[in-house]
């Protein structure tokens, strides 16, 4: 299947978020205590890490393209990352399917700076992900403004995580990790030093929904993915804007393998969503976005 073009025609919906849990030698993406706190958050307790290969054949027979990333956060957590590489090869493969974004510690610097880069050139990479508060930096924090520009250069999304997260829920501390550098409102003032960037704000934003609502309405290049909820249960504000301000900036996103499309798929057809717009959020705004149709 490798080097194929996405037919966005023939795509049901574009995933934008879905995660690489584990490399071809079987390494996690988390180390085995941070895993386990996020299976008891989503009570996913023996759900099996699939594969990207695995992942390309579950969203081929879907007629789905899901874009695929890890989570680097070797300064935080110690723990060593996925390559990026890997993900980009393997997604390579699945080009029919597959969308390859990377993700680079902010605290890597100059060298992170050099590695987005060489993963756009050279690798495909179609954007990057970052998680602040696994990665424990704040987006507003000048240290990653070099990874940011570099992004920006190469004219391809940033990804951020949003709001509270499963990860480390429970543990002592919350396994270190401080959910304050996930609020939107930090990333705000990315999309002002970086205006051409295009920023998606991960998930719905809890506590701080109405932070990220007010961020996508004001900055033109700010939009939100609805991943990591099932639909029922998303704040009656964000399907407000969803079905109006925000209808060409919102883009399904599932969380997979946490959450499945299928799951989410099925509660987000009971949402009072126009007929109109359940097109524009599925498939056809991450389709502009990522560049596989004509702006």
């Amino acid at each position: 299947m490798g080097d194929q073009a996405i037919d966005v025609s023939h795509l049901t919906a574009i995933d934008v978020h879905t995660h690489a849990e584990i490399s071809r030698s079987g390494h996690g993406a988390l180390s085995p205590e941070l895993l386990g706190a996020s299976e008891d958050h989503f009570k996913a307790h023996g759900l099996r890490q699939p594969s990207i290969d695995e992942m390309a054949a579950y969203y081929r027979e879907r007629r789905m393209a899901a874009v695929v990333f890890t989570v680097d956060a070797e300064h935080a957590t110690g723990h060593p990352r996925i390559a990026n590489e890997e993900v980009a090869e393997n997604c390579a493969a699945h080009g029919d399917v597959l969308i390859p974004f990377a993700s680079i510690d902010p605290h890597k610097g100059r060298a992170g700076v050099r590695e987005a880069r060489r993963l756009v050139e050279e690798y495909g990479v179609r954007g990057f992900k970052f998680h602040p508060s696994i990665q424990a930096f704040s987006p507003d924090d000048r240290l990653a403004y070099p990874l940011y520009e570099a992004i920006e250069e190469l004219g391809v999304p940033a990804l951020f995580h949003t709001g509270q997260t499963g990860i480390g829920a429970g543990l002592p501390g919350g396994g270190g990790i401080r959910l304050k550098y996930s609020n939107p409102m930090l990333v705000d003032d990315v999309a002002v030093d970086f205006p051409e960037l295009r920023i998606i704000l991960a998930h719905p934003s809890f506590p701080w929904q109405d932070e990220a609502l007010a961020v996508a309405t004001h900055k033109p290049y700010v939009y939100i993915d609805l991943s990591g909820w099932s639909p029922k249960y998303f704040p009656p504000q964000l399907v407000r804007y969803a079905n109006s301000l925000l209808q060409d900036k919102v883009l399904f996103g599932s969380d997979y393998p946490v959450i499945t499309p299928d799951r989410w798929l099925a509660d987000f057809g009971k949402l009072d969503i126009k007929p109109e717009v359940r097109p524009k959020i599925l498939k056809e705004n991450a389709a502009r976005l990522l560049g596989l149709v004509e702006d």
